[in-house]
């Protein structure tokens, strides 16, 4: 099930345990607005090459629409309209006072040099320039695009992972543990990925097998995090670390562990891998990792779920910050960053706690009616009949 139709049957459910009228129901799940765009650029060797790229406005009922800006060969339509619906309901289980949106242009960045993605950039950004603003549609960085701007803010670079970790938390207290003494698995080693295993590897978390792109490793005793990130950033492959033994890359999801926590793509729990995980907790830190019909069979074998639109929303609570630390041109320090980071998102997990025992339903029915709820309550607040 792609990523659209799994996010439409999550929005479907969440409306029918609300009791939502039908009317409303179809008029929040229809886009707002959807932005196509044909971008060519001259390349460095003077041919052009052209690119489509696209942005979709999904609701704006509770404030300026947000969401980032992703660089990838998969990018699509529908793969956007769900990322952008994802952020309306993600927003509003933060409670920061945004709607979602979405974009992406569909290109290999790495193919692409620093003045190719600059001139590409620009085109993208001038074709849409009179669709996004600071109170209209506040663009973010996402998979293949980085932070390089003016303004922002301290602490926003780790926000997601930072995020996760607080979610990890916030999780494992409701079950009598805690961060140190638990093991981890982590799929996916790029931004979100590496801040998450460094925060838990601080916190006392051991975390025994973790991959990506090239290579996944595991270490029993647990894995030397930062050493693992002086590698890294060496330029050197995960296979090629010394402190861990190379495993079967397909081996990662299941391997026996605690908590799992997927970092990487949409998709990577499916129906053929799910009968076979072995961890306790899932903390979906990527967005839609886990398909429906795997969702359905962890749920029979008593695996807890967090799911996305609260596990990874760091990243666009620390936005929120940015957004109003610019807005008053007044900055904070990181460590008011990083507490007020942490209030949000215990604040949100005792909210989503609060509905799952309202509406006798799982965490992810839990975040998806606490969001809902709200964008709904909002919709009609505005005067939606009318």
């Amino acid at each position: 099930m792609n990523a659209l139709a799994a996010t439409s049957r999550n929005f479907r459910r969440a409306s029918k345990l609300l009791g939502l009228d039908s009317k409303l129901e179809q008029s929040l799940l229809i886009p707002f607005r959807e932005i196509k765009v044909e971008c060519t650029i001259p390349k460095d060797d003077g041919t052009l090459a052209s690119f489509v790229g696209f942005r979709v406005q999904h609701d704006n009922a509770r404030g300026p629409m947000k969401g980032g800006i992703r660089y990838h060969p998969e990018v699509d339509p529908d793969e956007v309209n769900a990322l952008a619906q994802l952020m309306t309901w993600k927003t509003a289980v933060a409670a920061v006072p945004y709607g979602g949106a979405k974009g992406g242009i569909g290109c290999s960045p790495g193919e692409l040099s620093r003045s190719e993605l600059e001139r590409l950039t620009r085109v993208f950004t001038q074709k849409i320039h009179d669709l996004i603003g600071t109170h209209t549609d506040v663009p973010a960085p996402d998979m293949g695009t980085n932070a390089q701007d003016l303004g922002g803010s301290l602490g926003r670079d780790a926000a997601t992972g930072r995020g996760v970790m607080y979610a990890t938390e916030a999780l494992l207290a409701e079950y009598g543990k805690c961060i140190s003494g638990s093991t981890f698995v982590i799929q996916g080693f790029g931004n979100v990925g590496s801040w998450a295993a460094r925060l838990i590897h601080e916190k006392g978390g051991k975390i025994i097998a973790i991959g990506d792109v090239t290579g996944s490793i595991k270490n029993m005793s647990g894995i030397d995090i930062p050493a693992l990130m002086k590698h890294k950033n060496e330029g050197h492959a995960m296979k090629d670390f010394h402190g861990a033994e190379v495993m079967d890359s397909t081996e990662l999801l299941v391997h026996e562990c605690d908590v799992l926590v997927p970092c990487a793509l949409g998709g990577v729990l499916n129906k053929d891998n799910a009968p076979s995980v072995k961890a306790k907790f899932i903390v979906e830190a990527a967005n839609h990792p886990t398909d429906p019909e795997a969702d359905e069979i962890l749920a029979k074998k008593g695996v807890v779920v967090l799911p996305d639109i609260y596990a990874n929303s760091g990243g666009v609570i620390v936005s929120y910050f940015e957004w109003v630390q610019n807005i008053q041109g007044f900055m904070w320090d990181e460590e008011k960053v990083n507490n007020e980071l942490e209030k949000y998102m215990s604040s949100a997990f005792q909210h989503i706690k609060a509905m799952c025992k309202s509406l006798d339903c799982n965490l992810r029915m839990g975040a998806f009616t606490l969001g809902v709820n709200r964008v709904a309550r909002a919709t009609l607040l505005r005067g939606w009949e009318a």
